[in-house]
């Protein structure tokens, strides 16, 4: 049996004190996940899938349980090696213009990370990058500010490709976009997918996006997993009433259809009321 890329196992995070005083932000999570697969983490607000995330990058403290990759403990390891595992886990984050240095070109964005790894042949290398995330070459040159937020996403994006990470991490990474900026970003995202082998834990709060790009979903409430299981089983066929409250709440375009899942969903929380 083929071992996973990254495992997470008994999960616990706590903050704000010990014993009583302590909140639990995450209780006990477990998941695999393979090379070149897409798992996605949706709940609502505060159900603790950006905390696992950043967790996994060795951002947020672990409590209990442990986070594997390939096949070694990296838990709590030290900052020497965090900065080793930083070739192999990378991140894209919600906003792109926050997360790029608006006083840096985007060559120079692109560059920072090759040179603080020690990899020669940069400015190459960024070329390479804006290519595959079908940006000009002369975009190397200009500054955040002078992109959408779209294009921005984009060099968010090729920085995290920039040292061939087996996992990327995407925290909510098309929630700022509009619709059509969204739909463009995620065919990005499986293309570079497809292309690389890469791995992605996909965060957002929407299903509606995850049923997009997913080959797995994990649904979390509350710092629990309440259902996890292929794409298409949960979003067409969800277990638990947490789920399909969420499948309710997803957007759709037709307003009947919208309509109809705002009712259901009404009549669900009535249930769980009752």
């Amino acid at each position: 049996m083929t071992q996973p890329l990254l495992q997470v196992r008994d999960l616990v995070v706590r903050f704000g004190g010990r014993g009583k005083s302590a909140t639990t932000v995450i209780d006990g999570v477990s998941f695999d996940l393979a090379s070149g697969e897409t798992l996605s983490l949706v709940g609502e607000s505060g159900s603790g899938k950006t905390t696992i995330g950043r967790a996994i990058l060795g951002l947020a403290p672990v409590t209990s349980g442990s986070i594997g990759f390939r096949g070694q403990i990296i838990s709590g390891v030290s900052r020497a090696r965090r900065r080793e595992l930083a070739r192999d886990l990378q991140v894209v984050f919600q906003d792109p213009y926050s997360s790029l240095n608006p006083s840096m070109t985007v060559g120079d964005i692109l560059v920072e990370p090759l040179a603080a790894a020690g990899v020669a042949g940069g400015r190459a290398r960024v070329r390479e990058l804006l290519d595959a995330v079908g940006l000009p070459t002369d975009a190397a040159a200009r500054y955040p500010r002078e992109f959408s937020g779209g294009q921005r996403q984009r060099v968010a994006i090729a920085r995290a490709l920039a040292l061939d990470p087996a996992v990327i991490v995407c925290d909510e990474p098309t929630s700022a976009l509009d619709v059509t900026t969204q739909a463009r970003v995620l065919r990005l995202f499986k293309d570079i997918q497809q292309a690389t082998g890469v791995a992605y834990l996909f965060i957002s709060h929407d299903l509606g996006v995850v049923n997009q790009i997913s080959d797995r979903i994990a649904v979390l409430h509350r710092g629990k997993i309440v259902e996890i299981g292929g794409a298409r089983q949960v979003a067409t066929a969800p277990r638990h009433e947490y789920t399909r409250r969420l499948q309710m709440a997803a957007p759709v375009a037709d307003p009947a259809k919208q309509r109809e899942r705002r009712e259901l969903r009404q009549a669900l929380l009535a249930e769980g009321r009752s």
